[in-house]
C-alpha cells in the first residue's frame, strides 16, 4: 500500500483529480467575494489577521477536526466500505477528500498567521498591486476554508445517512431471504 494523496490531488487515481472539487460555480462567487472584501476592508491585512480572521479560522479548524473524527469512525464501518466499492477511486477518495479539507484549513491558518506576523507586508511586498493580490488570496483562502468546513460537516452527515440506508437495505434483504 502506498500513500498517493499528491497523485490523487493533481492527477487522480482512476477518477478525476482531487483539486477539481474546488472548480464549480461557487469558485466564481468566492473570487468575487474575495475581491469585494479586498476592496471594502480598509484595515491592513496585519490588523485584520490579528483581530478577527485568525481567531475565526481557528474556530473553523476546530469544528472541522471534530467532524473529521466522526468521519474517520464512519469510514471504518462495513457499510461505508460497501459504498466505497461503487466509486472508481474506492475508499481512497473519501479519505483523501477529508485530508484535502484539512490541508486547505491549515494552509489558510499559516497564511493568516504570516499576515498577523507582518511577513506578508515585508518591504519587497508593499507595492499596492502586490498587496491587493495578497489580500484577495487571503480572503479566497478564507472562503475556501468556510466551504471546506461546510463540506466536512456535510460529508460526515451523508456518510451517516448512507450507512443507515445500507444497513436497512441489508436487513431488508436478509429478512426476505430468511426461510419462512
Amino acid at each position: 500500500m502506498t500513500w498517493q494523496f499528491w497523485k490523487w490531488l493533481f492527477f487522480g487515481l482512476r477518477d478525476r483529480p482531487g483539486f477539481r472539487q474546488f472548480i464549480s460555480g461557487w469558485l466564481i462567487v468566492q473570487v468575487s467575494v474575495s475581491v469585494g472584501l479586498a476592496i471594502a476592508v480598509e484595515e491592513s491585512i496585519n490588523d485584520a489577521a490579528q483581530t478577527v480572521l485568525l481567531p475565526l479560522i481557528a474556530v473553523f479548524v476546530g469544528l472541522s477536526l471534530a467532524w473529521v473524527g466522526n468521519a474517520q469512525a464512519l469510514l471504518q464501518e462495513s457499510e461505508i466500505e460497501k459504498l466505497a466499492e461503487y466509486h472508481p477511486d474506492g475508499i481512497w477518495t473519501y479519505v483523501y477528500t477529508f485530508q484535502l479539507a484539512i490541508l486547505v484549513m491549515l494552509t489558510t491558518v499559516v497564511f493568516w498567521g504570516l499576515a498577523a506576523l507582518g511577513v506578508l507586508c515585508a518591504p519587497f511586498l508593499c507595492h499596492d498591486g502586490v498587496q491587493f493580490g495578497i489580500e484577495i488570496w487571503l480572503y479566497l483562502l478564507t472562503t475556501l476554508t468556510v466551504r471546506e468546513c461546510w463540506h466536512v460537516v456535510k460529508a460526515s452527515q451523508l456518510l451517516i445517512l448512507s450507512r443507515y440506508v445500507i444497513r436497512k437495505t441489508d436487513e431488508s434483504n436478509s429478512a426476505s431471504r430468511a426461510p419462512q
